[in-house]
């Protein structure tokens, strides 16, 4: 941790608040704090070593909007997650356990960010924000909600039936099933996600294998007709049949409609 802070290094938040400059990039303080490329690189480095500015990417960086008490400055989640979809002009949705937990499907509260977005799949830590960035096609972006951070920064959640969906579609991403079959047998009981909207969801953001167990559960469920007979009627006819717990033996009475060999108890 550095201690006391140089000249440059004081020039440098001073600029940054008196302009209310949330990042810096290579470049923007050659000029106003009059030093070469040379020293500024140094000096971004040397105080994103110390933990006082966050390293995004090279060239990157975001300052704390005042000096950090005790030195150390990390930004929250969302403005990481924020600041790095918009240096990639990128467009993204919390999905998967941050979802879960979210909606009060899980309570195991996490250190770690994961995102559905249209410009990367990879690891990458922006400070102490961990970030799993998943990347999908532009047409399953959707389904989502905003909400404004304790810190006043605006986030992007899949909805509570997108996130249903998206549990039983990246099962083995996520280890979410059998469980996700209990949510939303729980959230239809409870009127929390309607059966229309999950039947949409599933048909707007799932492939086959999620449309097929997800209208094999939604029957089970007593769910309308027409709904499932607009599930049905997106399933191309096929004689194979998928478990409808994938890591569970493939043996159970079968649901020929779906194709679906329900083998929930293992």
């Amino acid at each position: 941790m550095k201690q006391r802070l140089g000249k440059l290094e004081r020039q440098l938040f001073a600029y940054a608040h008196l302009r209310g400059l949330a990042t810096l990039r290579t470049g923007d303080l050659v000029g106003p704090l009059r030093i070469s490329a040379k020293q500024e690189r140094e000096l971004l480095s040397r105080l994103a070593r110390a933990e006082m500015i966050a390293k995004v990417r090279r060239g990157l960086y975001l300052v704390p909007p005042r000096l950090p008490l005790g030195g150390i400055w990390s930004p929250d989640e969302i403005l990481a997650l924020n600041t790095w979809m918009e240096d990639r002009a990128g467009r993204y949705q919390i999905c998967g356990p941050n979802a879960f937990h979210r909606y009060g499907f899980d309570d195991q509260v996490l250190a770690r960010v994961y995102a559905y977005n249209n410009r990367v799949s990879e690891e990458r830590q922006i400070g102490s924000v961990a970030l799993t960035l998943i990347r999908v096609a532009d047409a399953r972006l959707g389904g989502t909600e905003t909400f404004v951070s304790p810190a006043g920064n605006q986030a992007v959640y899949s909805s509570r039936a997108r996130t249903l969906v998206d549990s039983v579609h990246d099962w083995s991403r996520f280890d979410s099933l059998p469980r996700a079959f209990d949510w939303i047998r729980g959230d239809l009981a409870a009127g929390l996600v309607a059966a229309p909207e999950l039947v949409d969801m599933t048909l707007r953001y799932g492939n086959k294998g999620t449309t097929r167990r997800i209208g094999a559960l939604l029957e089970l469920e007593g769910v309308a007709e027409v709904l499932l007979a607009r599930m049905e009627n997106k399933l191309a006819q096929s004689t194979s049949l998928i478990p409808w717990i994938p890591a569970y033996a493939k043996r159970g009475r079968t649901s020929r409609r779906w194709g679906v060999v329900l083998n929930e108890r293992g």
